[in-house]
């Protein structure tokens, strides 16, 4: 794997030399943009908006529109600002995990130590784990500071981006029912229709099998097959008043398990 960050970990005054990685990768097929009439590829051009002429890379300068006008910034501007908090990973304080609610989980990350300090950064993983606390902290990335929690996972440290509070939407915008008066019936046979169906969670039951179908199809059409048509899905919402016969037709024996696709 590439190192996308090098700095340290600190907590206290224990500075730990630590190197980052990306721990997810998108498995999501890339296409390109092509020509129909010769399969050539199509190119994004920088254009100026103003005389239509393509811009040379050279000539492109990152800037802020501050007060009407632009303010250019250069490589070495940007990397002043930041030069203080780049280099290190500062946790200010330890909470339990679950305190955290999973909305504000981004992209997580692995940190590995640096060559000759595996010492510290084994005492911090194993403390996290003998606690069971999870560190928070802050982290400046190619010009943007995010929040972060750090947490074991297996040997490994992970660090977790978080989303501000002001980066997530709240619910009160949204249409939502505040209380469903259905009955105690109802709700008694949803939840067993939950319990019925409850398992032990393990991720390798799951596959992204929408990729895997995709794949097959790019495949049998690249060897001249027919494509098989395409079956036609169709949802049909329940309504409120036959709610109580599909819960119990729900219920039967003979109704299939569950799973996610």
């Amino acid at each position: 794997m590439r190192t996308i960050w090098k700095g340290s970990l600190g907590f206290g005054l224990v500075n730990i030399p630590v190197k980052m990685y990306s721990a997810t990768k998108d498995r999501r097929l890339d296409f390109d943009l092509i020509d129909r009439r010769n399969h050539a590829r199509v190119r994004n051009k920088r254009v100026n908006e103003k005389t239509g002429e393509e811009v040379p890379y050279n000539e492109i300068v990152k800037a802020y529109k501050y007060e009407g006008k632009y303010v250019e910034l250069t490589d070495e501007e940007l990397e002043r600002a930041e030069n203080e908090k780049n280099t290190i990973i500062q946790m200010d304080s330890f909470v339990e995990e679950e305190d955290i609610d999973e909305i504000y989980f981004k992209k997580p990350y692995y940190l590995t130590p640096e060559k000759g300090n595996k010492t510290g950064y084994g005492l911090l993983r194993d403390a996290m784990r003998k606690t069971g606390k999870v560190g928070i902290a802050t982290v400046v990335m190619r010009c943007k500071q995010d929040l972060a929690v750090i947490r074991p996972l297996g040997d490994a440290l992970v660090l977790q981006k978080l989303r501000f509070v002001e980066e997530v939407n709240k619910t009160e915008d949204l249409d939502l029912p505040h209380k469903v008066d259905i009955g105690g019936a109802q709700l008694d046979m949803a939840v067993e229709l939950i319990n019925q169906f409850t398992s032990d969670f393990d991720i390798r039951d799951y596959t992204d099998t929408y990729t895997e179908k995709l794949m097959k199809m790019i495949e049998a059409k690249a060897k001249g097959k027919k494509k098989p048509a395409a079956k036609k899905v169709e949802t049909i919402p329940t309504k409120t008043k036959d709610l109580m016969a599909q819960l119990k037709a729900s219920l039967s024996s003979d109704q299939p398990r569950m799973r996610a696709s």
